[in-house]
């Protein structure tokens, strides 16, 4: 089986990979591909392998496997996303025991007050950037009040939120890394020195499990780390992405204005079509592992390609068709297995809210034939537009 090389699909393949997915998947599920910096692993396409990927133990996420330490474990520690069993195990026992479902669903009146509040910033200019006048500052927001972050902080946390998820160079992101870093450590002992208090990450100080375990400073530094990371620009881009795909698709927009109880519907849809991750992060192989007849050596480095699994035509028929109505069970934008992400229902409730609001707010909401061309995030493993020009 010949290397292919992805930097051969240039700025096409940013802009929309599916079709490229689609090629590949035709000549089997499993292929060994190439980066333009020269970086080697293995991109896995189909439903039914990248699922079983997921779940598979031999496949490790922490990169130590391979002999490698990344530069933000010296800086930040191994978080939940990082981390393998029986670590893992530990570290979601304790952040589930606070991170609860009843947390999220008292956080509804304040994401529905949040929510008002942007639309009325919005409103009398009649037309924003949906990215930074509305999907962007929700999550962040909610995120920065859940963690207990001060108000006057938050500005400095987007500056360092949008370098860590999309640097623009190494030096820029090892200093946001140290720089939030550092700050995380000093929000976690002014919360270990007020005492208890609400907020999420005064209760993981406070957790405990049965035998007296609980999470150690640079646990806790890691785990607000990751809730920052995964927490703030996947759900900026699930709000984005269900927009964007519901304007370019007024047949599917009249159908859920006809019948907002397709709402739901709307946002699971969105998430299998287009959703905010179209990869998984890395997983690296503890020994030689056969997926879909092809066997990956071991010590090699595997990538799930979320938006080719939930395009797979074994799985959801006709997938390139967005169909708000579609049954989407067994999709997989939140991932599978251990590593399913903690904070689905939190993305969820706020890409309903934002949804449900601006469709009540905005009824002649469209795409602004005048704004500028979308710009997409690079990478393989965000899927989004850093702005989505609207008007009403």
């Amino acid at each position: 089986m010949s290397v292919i090389e992805l930097g051969e699909y240039g700025a096409d393949f940013t802009a929309n990979p599916y079709p490229y997915y689609a090629k590949l998947r035709t000549s089997g599920p499993v292929h060994e591909v190439r980066m333009p910096d020269g970086y080697q692993f293995w991109l896995v396409v189909g439903h039914e392998e990248g699922r079983a990927a997921l779940a598979d133990p031999r496949l490790a996420k922490s990169p130590s496997v391979i002999g490698v330490r990344p530069p933000e474990e010296d800086v930040i520690g191994v978080h939940l996303l990082a981390a393998d069993a029986p670590d893992h195990t530990r570290l979601r026992r304790l952040v589930t025991g606070v991170f609860t479902g009843r947390r999220v669903e008292a956080l509804r009146p304040r994401i529905e007050r949040l929510t008002g509040e942007l639309a009325d910033a919005m409103e009398p200019a009649g037309r924003a950037d949906l990215v930074d006048a509305y999907a962007f500052p929700l999550p962040i927001t909610v995120i920065c009040e859940l963690l207990g972050v001060p108000a006057e902080d938050r500005d400095t946390f987007r500056d360092w939120s949008n370098e860590l998820v999309t640097p623009a160079g190494e030096d820029g992101y090892l200093g946001a890394l140290q720089g939030f870093g550092g700050y995380l450590d000093g929000l976690i002992e002014d919360k270990r020195a007020a005492g208890p208090a609400d907020d999420l990450l005064s209760g993981l100080i406070a957790a405990r499990a049965e035998d007296g375990d609980r999470l150690s400073g640079p646990e806790l530094r890691a785990m607000a780390y990751l809730l920052l990371i995964a927490g703030h620009e996947t759900t900026v881009n699930l709000i984005s992405n269900t927009v964007r795909n519901l304007l370019t698709h007024p047949e599917q927009l009249a159908a859920l204005r006809a019948d907002p109880d397709l709402l739901d519907g709307a946002i699971e849809e969105s998430l299998r079509y287009d959703g905010p991750v179209e990869t998984s992060t890395f997983r690296f192989t503890r020994e030689p592992v056969t997926l879909g007849g092809t066997e990956i050596p071991a010590g090699a480095s595997v990538l799930v390609a979320i938006g080719a699994l939930d395009r797979d035509p074994a799985r959801f028929p006709d997938p390139d068709r967005f169909d708000i109505r579609r049954d989407t069970r067994g999709h997989l934008a939140f991932g599978h297995g251990m590593h399913y992400c903690l904070g689905a229902p939190l993305a969820r409730l706020e890409g309903r809210i934002a949804l449900r609001t601006l469709l009540d707010r905005f009824p002649r909401l469209e795409l602004d034939p005048e704004g500028d061309p979308w710009e997409w995030v690079p990478g393989l493993l965000i899927r989004g537009v850093r702005h989505l020009p609207v008007r009403w």
